[in-house]
């Protein structure tokens, strides 16, 4: 593993360089191998533990590129190692999200359009009084990732969606169990929707912030 990580390393630097860029081939194996002074062994390892952090992209018949290394890509990785949290946890990745995601809450009530408030509006709307606990799940997570999107950090909006994973599952257990779960929730939503459209930044995020505290609240309670 020791060799593996040195050639890992010595990738990485190449691309941290700018030796390698964005988009561009890997020289072939043999004369990648023989600059970084590896063993094709180590090289082929070390550009399989890349492409599955989606550093690389090994592409059959054709050779290896660097991808776009585009912060939601990168990211996706988190979102699979997210999926092993334990239940215990739990409440650690919501209070991270409670950390983030009224921070871009506020940061979109400055910058979202009339026509993605629309948008919002019609999700909100399309969904009823009455939402099965699996419709109100699918709109809140869709709710919350325009949201965020529309604040234009793109990293802050990979992170908050690397860690829907635990938090999705928090929200599925709570719809059965609480009582008036699905009545907050929809309240809450529509506080945050009204906060945005009055451009109200702190608002926004103090309507984000009890939304995401209400579900670590329950979650706390049941553990």
């Amino acid at each position: 593993m020791a060799v593996t990580d040195e050639a890992i390393e010595k990738i990485k630097a190449m691309i941290v360089s700018g030796a390698l860029r964005p988009g561009d081939r890997l020289p072939k194996e043999s004369e990648l191998a023989a600059e970084l002074g590896l063993s094709r062994n180590s090289l082929r390892e070390a550009v399989r533990a890349l492409s599955l952090i989606r550093i690389l992209d090994v592409r059959q018949g054709d050779g290896t590129y660097v991808t776009s290394l585009d912060p939601q890509l990168l990211l996706e990785a988190l979102s699979f190692v997210v999926d092993f949290h334990r239940d215990d946890t739990l409440l650690e990745f919501l209070a991270v999200r409670r950390i983030l995601e009224p921070a871009a809450t506020a940061m979109a009530a400055v910058r979202i359009s009339e026509q993605q408030l629309d948008a919002l509006d019609s999700q909100l709307a399309a969904l009823g009084a009455d939402p099965s606990v699996e419709e109100l799940v699918a709109c809140d997570l869709e709710f919350h990732r325009g949201i965020v999107q529309s604040s234009g950090n793109s990293v802050l909006c990979s992170l908050l969606d690397g860690l829907s994973g635990p938090t999705t599952r928090a929200r599925i257990w709570r719809g059965p169990t609480q009582e008036d779960a699905v009545r907050h929730t929809l309240h809450e939503h529509r506080a945050i929707l009204g906060a945005l459209r009055d451009r109200d930044a702190e608002a926004a995020r103090s309507w984000a912030t009890v939304h995401i505290a209400s579900v670590e609240q329950w979650l706390r309670s049941t553990l």
